[in-house]
């Protein structure tokens, strides 16, 4: 491993660059309330980049910087920042725990190379600790897991392992063992060094004892030592060669055993502490620079060549070609339109240009931002392994690609899921009608599982997004931030439709005029989806439709999908086939092709049987146990189906799914029917045909 005096630090620092080897980009994940940013609090207070500790309770937290996110005590946005831990840099990104602000995981997941996933020793493994860990099972982030609030009452650290793989599918690596439970927490034992860390010193943390093992210590911490030897055995032959012959291993080659099974087979090491009480965040921040991966250990990033698209690889290096990511944009008051991104490859200086290989546009970045919270610091120059701020990118948005014009490279985009909760917004006059549509489309940008849509036939504005919190955000910000007075309506269900039977539909859009006409002529199949939400395939042979149509095709297609035949919503699950159609020699353009396309799109439907969708949330109710039969009662009535209610000391989880429109208001009626006690968390889970009765009633209403 590579490390740096004291006075190389310092130049590295001045000069902007940093040793990749030495940087560590990390996310910070988990359910709502298992102590995400309690936890980064402290990280950052015992690096040295804040000198008070701030609480979320209190609304002080350095990560939790937006005025929402200190009144309602919720992480919303994720926050970035940085910090060093013995000579080595440590790139942050604190996400929201909220299953609506589930984007922000989601692109933030997708730019970093490790996370430290955070459990509740309590609560043990939470939904949205389940829904976050297997996004990034999905972008295969390496991760440590630290099991946190060892100091509460009912804290059971064996339990969460237990749930860890039994929920998680995961392999844990036992690192420490608590020492006391409940208000006795006091410290952890190191089962690599196999010595006690004590707090016990001073309330801040800062201090902590090491001593050696007393001999009931030293007998519990034997047995779990040796379950750790075995599972590093497996892939280390050097540790099982010295085991099997009863020889002495070090904590430096254990070390390098748990390095190499956190990186290849992505085991998980699991920590203890405190983060309220400060206990245990050092050996946390040691982990994090021992066995998450730097930049140089993720393999190089794969996209394709926007013309070619043949597959190209970038190494993480700063002489290889300029290769970014855009995971975020934000509206800055100060600075204006923040780009984030994540550079792969090469560097970059401010006043250069840069080419955005997803629009095909070149644009420049007049400053490179370091960033903390919100915060900015100005930077000489940004290079491979960093995430960074960009000022100046006018026409780039989450998900795009910024590379080197003459190397140009698409990376692949994160994905996001579709919102399922609407509601109608309009201006109180006219004046503030302009502001209204700025506003919109800037938190559109920033957003995206927001969506607005404007309906034509009702005149109405309507705004989409994951739940019902992530609205009243979004409205409370259409205010503060950008003083527009608007009224809103009653959150609606997002529905949508789909189709019971394939058909092939044929669309012209045949005009002539005085000068040159209009001529687009397809013919599409409509199918069935059972895997997809959309697919659209091209099936031409022959040239029987020149290939610089075929977009407009695609696009004619996918906009007249977005407003059904039934009622209005969105289709999903369907799968299109271009498979015959003519063009002129003249006349074709790419508006006769979209336009023929929406043609035969909108007819298709109608013969296709379509049918309407609804979505469907699983509910997660944790109460104490004395309310069970009147929340069950309560559920059943909202035609929820339970499916499971499992018992973990005096408090019960109840597990149901149930249709969204049933669920308004849900916060209130729970807090009256637990005296307060009770809390939910809720995730959309899949979407199904509504009832008879209900479509009658939307197709009508429509």
């Amino acid at each position: 491993m590579v490390t740096l005096n004291s006075t190389l630090l310092e130049e590295v620092k001045m000069k902007d660059i940093y040793p990749l080897e030495l940087i560590r980009n990390i996310g910070i994940m988990a359910h709502i309330d298992a102590g995400k940013t309690t936890t980064t609090e402290r990280i950052l207070f015992y690096t040295g980049k804040i000198y008070r500790m701030g609480e979320v309770h209190e609304g002080t937290a350095t990560m939790d910087w937006m005025d929402q996110e200190k009144e309602r005590g919720v992480t919303i946005t994720a926050a970035a920042t940085t910090c060093f831990w013995k000579e080595h840099r440590i790139n942050i990104i604190d996400t929201p725990g909220h299953v609506d602000f589930t984007a922000e995981v989601e692109r933030s997941l997708r730019v970093l190379d490790g996370a430290i996933a955070i459990f509740c020793g309590v609560g043990g493994v939470e939904p949205q600790s389940e829904t976050v860990w297997h996004q990034a099972d999905k972008y295969q982030v390496p991760r440590i897991a630290f099991i946190n609030k060892m100091d509460r009452v009912g804290a059971d650290y064996f339990a969460t392992i237990d749930e860890m793989k039994e929920k998680l599918d995961a392999q844990p690596l036992v690192l420490q063992l608590p020492l006391g439970e409940g208000e006795n927490f006091r410290g952890m034992i190191d089962l690599v060094r196999m010595k006690a860390i004590l707090y016990e010193k001073d309330e801040l943390g800062q201090e902590f004892e090491v001593r050696e093992l007393t001999p009931e210590e030293r007998r519990e911490a034997e047995k779990w030592q040796e379950k750790l030897i075995e599972q590093l055995g497996e892939i280390e032959e050097e540790i099982l060669e010295k085991y099997l012959e009863g020889e002495e291993i070090s904590p430096e080659l254990m070390e390098k055993a748990i390095r190499k099974a956190t990186l290849e087979k992505f085991w998980v090491p699991v920590l203890c502490g405190s983060a309220l009480k400060n206990k245990g965040i050092q050996p946390l921040l040691d982990a994090i620079v021992k066995f998450l991966p730097s930049p140089m250990d993720i393999p190089p990033i794969k996209g394709i060549h926007p013309k070619t698209g043949e597959e190209i690889e970038r190494k993480p290096s700063v002489s290889a070609p300029f290769s970014a990511l855009a995971f975020k944009i934000s509206t800055d008051p100060f600075v204006g339109r923040l780009t984030y991104a994540r550079i792969y490859s090469g560097k970059i200086k401010p006043g250069e240009k840069v080419f955005n290989a997803t629009r095909g546009k070149e644009e420049r970045i007049s400053k490179i931002l370091l960033l903390h919270a919100n915060k900015k610091e100005e930077r000489r120059q940004g290079h491979a392994g960093e995430i960074v701020g960009l000022i100046g990118l006018k026409e780039t948005f989450t998900g795009d690609t910024l590379c080197d014009r003459s190397h140009p490279i698409i990376l692949e985009k994160p994905r996001f899921p579709e919102p399922v909760v609407s509601l109608a917004i309009e201006p109180r006059n006219k004046d503030e009608a302009e502001k209204l549509t700025v506003a919109l489309r800037k938190l559109e940008e920033e957003d995206p599982t927001f969506k607005v849509k404007y309906d034509p036939e009702t005149g109405q504005t309507l705004l989409s997004g994951m739940g019902e919190l992530h609205l009243e955000v979004l409205a409370t910000r259409l205010i503060r931030e950008f003083k527009v007075q608007a009224r809103l309506g009653k959150p609606q269900v997002s529905y949508r439709e789909a189709i019971r039977k394939e058909v092939v539909q044929e669309g012209k859009f045949i005009r002539q005029t005085g000068g040159r006409g209009h001529y687009g002529h397809v013919v599409l199949k409509l199918e069935p989806s059972e895997d997809k939400e959309f697919e659209f395939i091209n099936e031409i042979k022959g040239g029987v439709i020149p290939s610089q149509y075929i977009p407009a095709v695609e696009k004619g297609v996918k906009e007249a999908l977005e407003t059904g035949v039934l009622a209005g919503y969105p289709v999903i699950r369907i799968k299109v086939h271009l498979i015959d159609g003519s063009y002129h020699e003249v006349d074709s353009s790419d508006l006769a092709f979209y336009t023929a396309a929406s043609i035969a799109v909108r007819e298709g439907l109608k013969k296709a049987e379509p049918y309407l969708l609804e979505p469907i949330m699983r509910l997660e109710v944790v109460i104490p146990e004395e309310y069970l039969g009147q929340v069950l009662g309560d559920l059943n009535a909202r035609n929820g189906e339970i499916e499971e209610i499992k018992h973990r000391g005096k408090t019960t989880i109840i597990i149901a799914y149930v249709p969204l429109r049933e669920m308004f208001g849900y916060a209130t009626i729970l807090r009256s029917l637990t005296q307060g006690r009770g809390s939910y968390v809720m995730e959309f889970s899949k979407f199904m045909e509504v009832p008879e009765e209900l479509a009658k009633k939307l197709m009508e209403e429509y």
